[in-house]
């Protein structure tokens, strides 16, 4: 991949130059960003220090894509699409399970075992076996979502294309994202973390123990936490005003398994669900 990553970059360099009809470039671009739908390749992953190694080569084939390519329809009977990109097919052979409805797009990756209800996969994401992207949930560009997770219904998760060396959104392992939360600028939910519905997470959301009320982190709910929507009191000129936070009311045992009912009995004494 190395080659094809210099190739890459050195068409970055020229990218105001680029268009539908530079075949060669198009070529180029296309089997870098084949390489994601296939998933031989990834945008971004955690290294064994626990940090976030984006691979800019890769975000970069993904936009000067849209710069090579042309707008055509697509049919997909009873539905008709304008775009400069196609949806993902084989996707039985593939061992995905899509609802009516559903849609994921060319240059995303689903593992087999993934199942969609109506949702949506944007282009550089990636979503792990096991997982289900509930109605009505949208994965934005090049999100990593893990295996075994559930993006309950409604839920945003952002996509974070520009710059390229931005991190995306991460969604580690076995977590569980409850009803309409929205986690967006790169923000990071660690594994088999729990979110009650309606939180709002991005890299300047603090994450608060609940216990001592000390700053866990900004942006990324630890492995195995419970976090619900909260907000802190600040003085401003205008008044006192809450500002929204995550804040963690339990600790998960390493590798527990979701239990749904148990998780609602714990959240409603904080007057919320997943």
């Amino acid at each position: 991949m190395a080659d094809l990553a210099a190739l890459i970059d050195d068409l970055w360099e020229v990218r105001a130059d680029l268009g539908p009809d530079d075949r060669h470039a198009a070529a180029t671009v296309r089997e870098a960003v084949g390489l994601l739908d296939s998933g031989e390749a990834r945008v971004a992953e955690i290294d064994s220090h626990g940090q976030v190694v984006v691979h800019q080569w890769l975000k970069r084939a993904i936009l000067l894509l849209f710069r090579v390519s042309a707008m055509e329809t697509v049919e997909s009977p009873p539905f008709e699409y304008v775009d400069k990109l196609p949806l993902k097919h084989d996707l039985a052979a593939a061992g995905v399970r899509v609802v009516p409805g559903a849609s994921a797009r060319w240059g995303s990756f689903l593992e087999p075992g993934v199942v969609m209800m109506p949702s949506y996969v944007n282009i550089g994401a990636r979503v792990g076996s096991g997982t289900m992207v509930d109605t009505w949930a949208t994965v934005g560009s090049c999100a990593q979502i893990g295996r075994d997770v559930h993006l309950s219904g409604g839920v945003g998760i952002g996509g974070v294309l520009e710059p390229p060396q931005a991190a995306p959104v991460i969604i580690e392992d076995e977590a569980l994202v409850g009803s309409r939360c929205m986690i967006t600028q790169g923000a990071r939910v660690g594994r088999g973390a729990v979110l009650g519905e309606g939180c709002v997470l991005n890299p300047g959301i603090p994450v608060i123990d609940a216990d001592t009320g000390k700053q866990i982190s900004r942006g990324h709910v630890p492995d195995w936490s419970v976090g619900i929507m909260a907000s802190r009191s600040r003085e401003f000129a205008g008044g006192t005003y809450g500002l929204p936070c995550i804040l963690v009311i339990r600790r998960l045992t390493e590798g527990q398994r979701h239990d749904s009912a148990q998780l609602n009995d714990m959240l409603r004494e904080h007057g919320v669900a997943i």
